[in-house]
């Protein structure tokens, strides 16, 4: 059972979210509460998954992200998000953010959403533009992280390029044929090599040193 808490001040949202979750047999909301009550019921609860608005008048969606980081037992965390937050959707996902979801998101499609999540791989709602991503993860030198490649052990790097294909741990570890929880360490090792909070960063510079195949529009060039 995946458990996870909602974190929105709007309780129309929070139940909503609650209401669709709780209809999947494998998905269990743990909780719904506002953003001031988060990082207390994370702590108690220990969610899978933490769907989080990224911006609330009492506390900042990105300031809770920063706690829920700092948990012994952190939670994949997804922002909640509105269409013209390119600005926010890049700070969140330097923060560790695994996605993000917009909040009239289809119903039918939030509980597989929620599993892939929790399977370790990332939801980015195809609204929110690749600008804000783009510009966000790109800003800042990367060639120190890019160099740390050459210290992944082999294994590692085929994990990168399936990781950079968007693929989730246990998709990863049937390709592969290994276990999911070996492929969790690899994701993790891989992760701390190249000093990154996120999945996302990851296969950013897997992109940059052509680990990844090349758009075809460059290719050939």
């Amino acid at each position: 059972m995946i458990r996870v808490l909602v974190v929105d001040d709007e309780a129309l949202i929070r139940k909503g979210f609650q209401h669709i979750l709780d209809a999947a047999q494998d998905v269990e909301v743990a909780a719904a509460v506002p953003g001031s009550q988060a990082l207390q019921v994370a702590q108690e609860i220990c969610p899978d998954v933490v769907l989080l608005d990224i911006r609330m008048p009492d506390v900042d969606g990105l300031t809770v992200l920063a706690g829920l980081r700092r948990l012994s037992h952190p939670p994949v965390v997804a922002m909640l998000a509105t269409i013209g937050m390119d600005e926010h959707v890049a700070t969140a996902l330097r923060s560790g953010a695994a996605g993000f979801l917009l909040k009239d998101t289809d119903p039918e499609q939030l509980p597989f959403l929620v599993r892939t999540l929790a399977d370790g791989g990332t939801v980015l709602a195809s609204k929110v533009t690749r600008t804000g991503v783009d510009v966000c993860l790109n800003a800042g030198p990367q060639e120190p992280a890019a160099r740390s490649l050459v210290r992944l052990t082999d294994r590692e790097r085929a994990v990168l390029v399936l990781i950079g294909e968007g693929l989730s741990n246990s998709d990863i570890a049937t390709r592969m044929h290994l276990s999911t929880s070996t492929v969790k360490d690899d994701v993790s090792a891989i992760l701390t090599e190249l000093k990154v909070d996120g999945r996302i960063q990851a296969s950013r510079i897997a992109e940059g040193a052509w680990l990844l195949k090349p758009p075809r529009d460059q290719e050939g060039g």
